[in-house]
């Protein structure tokens, strides 16, 4: 059960709620609507992340999991699954990010080093000079950049759906919505 009931919609100005309303009912964007102001740009940044970026689609998806594994966030975990499976992540690798096997051998260099440079993101206020040096061998200056920022954002993400217990209801699977109920 969320902590917070969906927000009053009339206390949600006509801009942010018609602007609500151009998209697909989701329990996280009612629970990002109790903040009527910022809603509306960090939907917008979410879809940047997924037009504007370039850093490869599958490098984002690593991201977001390895974000989803170390905040704890089964919410995101489950909505980024079927992407990251159809960004090419096999499920393999998946699970390796849920085992916390970072180092593992299964892992190519450059997934071992961003999935080890998004979990030292989360877990420190700053990363070792070596993973850094080592992320600089496969990501441009603007990847590192874009990584950061997906990192960034899912942890805020992560931690609405975690603090809040905003139940996953939904699961995205490319354009297809597949629906799930609380008990599933």
């Amino acid at each position: 059960m969320p902590r917070l009931a969906d927000p009053d919609p009339a206390s949600i100005p006509a801009d942010v709620r018609e602007f609500l309303a151009s998209l697909p009912p989701d329990p996280m964007v009612k629970m990002l609507s109790h903040s009527a102001g910022t809603v509306k740009p960090f939907v917008q940044l979410a879809k940047a992340q997924f037009t504007a970026l370039e850093l490869p689609p599958r490098s984002r998806e690593l991201v977001i999991l390895t974000v989803a594994e170390y905040t704890g966030s089964a919410f995101v975990a489950a909505q980024h699954n079927p992407i990251a499976q159809a960004a090419g992540v096999g499920e393999r690798i998946r699970q390796l990010i849920r085992d916390r096997q970072l180092d593992s051998p299964e892992l190519s260099p450059a997934d071992r080093t961003l999935i080890r440079l998004t979990a030292e993101v989360v877990r420190r206020p700053r990363v070792s000079a070596g993973i850094l040096r080592q992320a600089r061998e496969f990501l441009t200056d603007r990847e590192l950049v874009e990584v950061l920022q997906v990192t960034g954002y899912y942890w805020t993400f992560c931690r609405i759906s975690t603090v809040l217990d905003v139940q996953v209801t939904k699961v995205y699977d490319g354009d297809e919505v597949v629906l799930n109920t609380p008990d599933d």
